[in-house]
């Protein structure tokens, strides 16, 4: 048996809180048999569902809840950011979605480190009708953060 010489380092860190986390609608599509690690975890933000079925986070100091996950393959990134509406040589304005790196905490506010993380402004959240999520947690399946 072949031993992994994967490095933490190597792995691409995505931070999820809508349809990517497992047990969602794009889990299976996009993570599943892909995600190396998947740990619940939290980062500073502000979340809203939307409408449409699906959540956008904002900046902002409260805590959103979801999973990091882990990707040994770099190109997860691009399928995301298709995902997402989002492609690098627009202007922020012009996404729907922004690819940022955001610092990820597990219980206690233990840093796990930086990961990748899928923003959407304010202002569009507004343009959409999005509704605060106060608990910072959202679930288009019906499961629970506990």
């Amino acid at each position: 048996m072949l031993e992994s010489n994967i490095k933490f380092s190597d792995l691409v860190q995505v931070f999820v809180y809508g349809t990517l986390k497992p047990g969602e609608a794009n889990y299976k599509r996009f993570c599943a048999g892909k995600v190396v690690d998947a740990k619940k975890a939290f980062v500073k933000g502000e979340l809203f569902a939307l409408p449409m079925g699906y959540p956008a986070m904002t900046p902002g100091d409260n805590q959103v809840h979801g999973y990091l996950l882990s990707f040994t393959n770099p190109g997860i990134l691009k399928q995301l950011d298709a995902l997402e509406d989002y492609h690098p040589a627009r202007q922020d304005s012009e996404n729907l979605y922004s690819r940022k790196t955001i610092e990820v905490y597990q219980e206690e506010w233990l840093s796990l480190g930086w990961a990748w993380v899928y923003l959407m402004s304010l202002e569009r959240v507004n343009q959409f009708a999005g509704i605060h999520q106060p608990d910072g947690w959202w679930t288009g399946s019906g499961i629970t953060r506990k």
